[in-house]
């Protein structure tokens, strides 16, 4: 598993926000005040928790993003370098807030999630092309994109990466139709069960998948939460399980494995192969709370994957 034939390069074009997080012993219904919760504030916004999730299993990580001119903004990029991610290709805007998600998180694991999108939603196509003229990205270098941006910012990255030969990788999360065009540009999607229904009409996840692989003619990978994920491409459909662990904290699995995996495919290795690194690597950042906190390293998907429960 241990391919390194690529340039372990990673392009994250997305979202940042801080997460204001609620550790309650239930989630609320509608209407509803649960109290005797604690109070968490950590870095957020699904395109950067990839970028951190990628960064930690060994790629070298560029993020194309949107931040407030604001101390939340400072405390973000802040983080992000901290874990080695490289944030020249980030937007500060001025007059406009960070992003904030407002997360709640229950005893067994389970979170509810609002967002205020702020910068996210201001980044433009332009910007997001302008930064990325500066890359030179290597060979088999991935571009991830995540739909915490608007629909001009996603196609400005899936152009570029399609210019550039990139492998494209597209978080449709939250989920909304595909931009007129992306389908065109054949980026790898990675819905999860819901995302799957919303994008192809489809209940079972089977049926979404090829629905959506008709679309894009590309491979599509369905994360199913603890049952694992669903992969369809050229070999057919195969399922593939998660590990069992103890959850905590499920917030920011799905990103765990969109960075992983697009950080296994830059270093090389096949589809398969990155989606058992990825959807390990998920199943092990619920062990502990927060997002980013959490995303495990490389060795330790490796000690796991060689573990007699392992694959």
């Amino acid at each position: 598993m241990e391919d390194q034939r690529g340039s372990g390069e990673v392009i994250v074009v997305g979202s940042v926000n801080v997460d204001l997080v609620a550790l309650v012993a239930r989630l609320p219904g509608p209407g509803e005040t649960v109290t005797g919760g604690v109070f968490e504030r950590k870095n957020g916004g699904k395109s950067a928790n990839q970028a951190v999730a990628a960064a930690r299993v060994g790629a070298r990580v560029r993020l194309v993003a949107a931040v407030g001119d604001d101390d939340v903004g400072r405390q973000a990029l802040a983080g992000l370098r901290a874990e080695g991610v490289h944030t020249d290709g980030v937007v500060r805007l001025a007059g406009v807030a960070t992003g904030v998600a407002l997360i709640v998180v229950d005893s067994a694991g389970e979170n509810q999630i609002a967002v205020a999108s702020g910068a996210n939603a201001a980044l433009t196509g332009d910007q997001v092309a302008a930064a990325l003229a500066m890359e030179e990205p290597g060979p088999g270098a991935v571009c991830l994109i995540g739909f915490e941006v608007g629909d001009a910012a996603v196609l400005a990255a899936a152009g570029w990466a399609a210019k550039h030969g990139l492998t494209t990788v597209v978080d449709p999360a939250p989920a909304r139709p595909l931009p007129p065009g992306l389908a065109e540009l054949h980026p790898i999607l990675t819905p999860n069960r819901g995302e799957a229904t919303t994008l192809s009409g489809e209940e079972e996840p089977e049926a979404a998948a090829i629905v959506l692989r008709w679309l894009t003619r590309a491979p599509v990978l369905v994360t199913l939460g603890a049952d694992g994920v669903l992969v369809a491409d050229d070999s057919g459909i195969e399922r593939l399980p998660a590990l069992r662990v103890e959850v905590r904290d499920a917030t920011g699995a799905g990103d765990a494995f969109k960075g992983i995996l697009a950080a296994e495919l830059a270093r090389g290795a096949s589809l398969r192969d990155a989606t058992r690194w990825a959807v390990a690597g998920a199943a092990l950042s619920t062990r502990l709370p927060g997002a980013q906190a959490s995303m495990p390293t490389r060795r330790e998907i490796a000690a796991a994957l060689d573990a007699p429960r392992g694959w």
